[in-house]
């Protein structure tokens, strides 16, 4: 039997710094846990930011916690073309020279010169999760997701391994949509040669 795992798709989220959290939401500010996420220690908060573009604005978008060392938006692809940002695709963290936007809170604006991107569809795993599926760090796989309609293999899905990550796989509304993906969907990582010829 194949080795399969969660698909979770990631809905628009900005990840802030401490000190724009304070701007935003006023000084002494701290994050407020809504919900636990999949991914140990990360966390949904109550609070939400006006995510606004050159066109215009996506509002009620939610922070995800703990704060972070950088301010990040990631939106889908959809999202960033809405509202008149050119975001490129790109792991988590590599933002330089990525998409502007202003974010709005009830205490202030944060102006980002960069920061959004559309994050590139990654399955975290742990050391031993990568072992057992015989992938290794930042290793390109595809994955084939089954669905009453709209089975898919995704290709260009980059591995991500650390001890403090869970097994799953975060996919974005757009692809979620494309897939027709449900909740406790489930993916594999399939053969992915020739894919790309």
């Amino acid at each position: 039997m194949s080795k399969q795992f969660l698909v979770e798709t990631s809905a628009r989220h900005v990840h802030v710094t401490e000190q724009d959290l304070e701007t935003l939401f006023g000084k002494g500010a701290t994050l407020t846990k809504k919900k636990d996420l999949s991914q140990p220690g990360q966390f949904a908060s109550e609070e939400r930011v006006t995510v606004v573009g050159s066109k215009k604005e996506l509002a009620n978008v939610s922070i995800l916690g703990p704060c972070r060392k950088a301010t990040q938006v990631e939106l889908s692809a959809t999202d960033a073309r809405s509202i008149g940002i050119a975001a490129p695709i790109r792991e988590s963290g590599d933002v330089a020279g990525s998409g502007a936007c202003k974010l709005v809170g009830p205490c202030g604006e944060v102006e980002l010169s960069e920061g959004v991107i559309v994050a590139k569809r990654h399955i975290h795993m742990t050391p031993a999760d990568s072992k057992e599926f015989g992938v290794e760090n930042g290793q390109i796989v595809a994955v084939k997701i089954k669905s009453a309609e709209r089975t898919a293999v995704l290709a260009d899905t980059v591995v991500r391994v650390s001890d403090s990550y869970a097994l799953a796989m975060h996919i974005d509304t757009d692809e979620s949509n494309a897939v027709g993906a449900g909740r406790e969907q489930m993916g594999e990582i399939v053969c992915c040669e020739n894919l790309n010829d």
